[in-house]
């Protein structure tokens, strides 16, 4: 029987980086062959190795190369620049496990090494709503070779950037891309940015052709598999329900004493033409924010929520408010921990959603220190969201954007996931599929980044968790979106 079942290819970055890896690769001897892609034709062949040149490693060209040139029966594509080490019997692993499974592309939990300190990288399961192209499978695929020339053969695009995003697309939509969650290898990691700071690396505009690039590659996608959405819009009548007030802001807080004051600040010096409220939810603190909030108690436009129950996070907390008598015809977010930039925000929403006739309105926000002061990655303002495509790209990217505001008729009737994170991001992609999301482009909100955060540094639990949920949500809507597109 022929051991020799393995076409590897491997990104090369320098002698060193790559021999570790190589020699790691032949011990096991399950290597057929093994490919080192370079972006320079003049380099020499190591022993054992064939070149392949390639201006990207993860461009349509450099995937089609794997694809022509794998002859083994699975194909292991690395994709990381620094060495690889693989655990005992690692491959073998994902052999049997690709055997038994019938998947198109298997990839594991594993380690990661940075500073000589070994850390647990954990990933989490692919799901049909898994679009975001930074999902993480880690550093080590193995596709079934006979899948992924496939796959490869039904790429239409030329992508610089989108290459492999593409390829997975189109392999997942007759394979499984199956997890293993078992330790299977070590990767070291030079990245070693905190979870908060690499959250926004997709809406860094110096990476904006690359994000054009994966929006097509998505929005390709969604057509072939039935869940793209043509950009026709249920219309507002912005005259449902009685309200008394035109607006009202809701702010859900827990132990906020360091931000609360700023925020409720912020609110009241809203200048307005229209009548408008504060609709505080005060989820049981217990630091001092209570009496903060008191503070202002003296304002009539001020109401103060302490919920009798103990079972609310933020879109609960949301969903009290939204549901208050004297909520107004739109809601306008404020975090606990952020203020509005000026006293013209809430004006500036409000308008947004006369003029482009939406039922949900996102604006612009700037990363701030808790002084206040501009910090990377600077203005935040999803200039990827386009009245065209927006709704179909919101199912790639992680988040829509802030401040949100809601016609609160539709928000009554949609209600806010009772989670405490992604509850934002649920209601955008629910509320796109029918109505047309408005955007302001200008800064309106200043997001405040410190120790408190909830998404300033988390660990990798953490992180899986978030991403499992937002995962789960583009699954639904999907799911939704191609039961809508059979009826029409």
């Amino acid at each position: 029987m022929d051991m020799k079942k393995i076409s590897c290819f491997v990104p090369y970055a320098g002698k060193e980086q790559v021999e570790k890896t190589i020699q790691g690769l032949q011990a096991t001897g399950l290597v057929k062959d093994i490919y080192l892609m370079t972006t320079n034709a003049e380099l020499e062949a190591l022993e054992g190795c064939q070149n392949i040149v390639v201006e990207n490693p993860f461009s349509s060209k450099a995937m089609q190369a794997v694809a022509q040139n794998a002859s083994g029966e699975y194909t292991l594509l690395y994709t990381k620049e620094t060495t690889l080490e693989l655990g005992m019997f690692a491959l073998e692993r994902m052999i049997h496990l690709a055997d038994d499974s019938a998947a198109g592309m298997v990839y594991a939990d594993h380690y990661q090494i940075t500073d000589g300190k070994q850390t647990n990288a954990p990933v989490i399961d692919y799901q049909f709503g898994s679009l975001r192209d930074d999902f993480n499978f880690g550093s080590v695929l193995l596709f079934n070779t006979e899948m992924l020339k496939e796959a490869a053969g039904r790429m239409k695009a030329e992508y610089t950037f989108a290459g492999l995003y593409d390829l997975r697309l189109k392999l997942s939509q007759k394979a499984d891309l199956m997890h293993i969650n078992e330790y299977l290898y070590s990767e070291i990691e030079n990245d070693t940015r905190k979870s908060g700071e690499k959250i926004f690396d997709y809406v860094d505009p110096r990476n904006r052709n690359r994000q054009i690039e994966m929006e097509q590659a998505c929005t390709e996608h969604l057509k072939e598999i039935g869940g793209y959405l043509e950009p026709k819009f249920k219309e507002i009548e912005f005259s449902a329900g009685n309200f008394e007030y035109e607006a009202s802001v809701i702010i859900p807080v827990r132990n906020r004493i360091r931000t609360i004051r700023d925020a409720i600040k912020s609110v009241l010096s809203q200048k307005t033409d229209f009548k408008f409220n504060l609709i505080v939810i005060n989820n049981h603190s217990t630091d001092g924010t209570t009496e903060a909030i008191d503070e202002f108690k003296d304002d009539e436009r001020l109401i103060h929520i302490i919920p009798e129950r103990k079972d609310l996070g933020i879109g609960g907390c949301w969903n009290m408010g939204v549901h208050h008598p004297k909520c107004g015809k739109f809601a306008v977010q404020l975090d606990s921990d952020d203020v509005y930039k000026d006293e013209n925000t809430l004006t500036t929403m409000v308008k947004a959603f006369y003029e482009q006739n939406c039922a949900m309105v996102v604006g612009t926000y700037m990363m701030t220190d808790f002084n206040m002061n501009m910090i990377a990655p600077g203005i935040i303002d999803h200039k990827e969201w386009t009245p065209d495509n927006g709704r179909n790209n919101a199912l790639r990217i992680n988040g829509l954007g802030a401040p949100r505001a809601f016609y609160t008729p539709v928000l009554r009737e949609v209600k806010v996931p009772n989670t405490s994170y992604g509850e934002d991001y649920a209601l955008g992609l629910n509320f796109s599929r029918q109505y047309q999301i408005g955007r302001v482009y200008d800064v309106v909100y200043l997001c405040r980044r410190w120790d408190d955060n909830s998404d300033a540094s988390l660990d990798i639990v953490k992180m899986n968790g978030h991403n499992l949920y937002k995962d789960r949500i583009r699954t639904w809507e999907l799911q939704a979106r191609i039961a809508l597109n059979k009826k029409k």
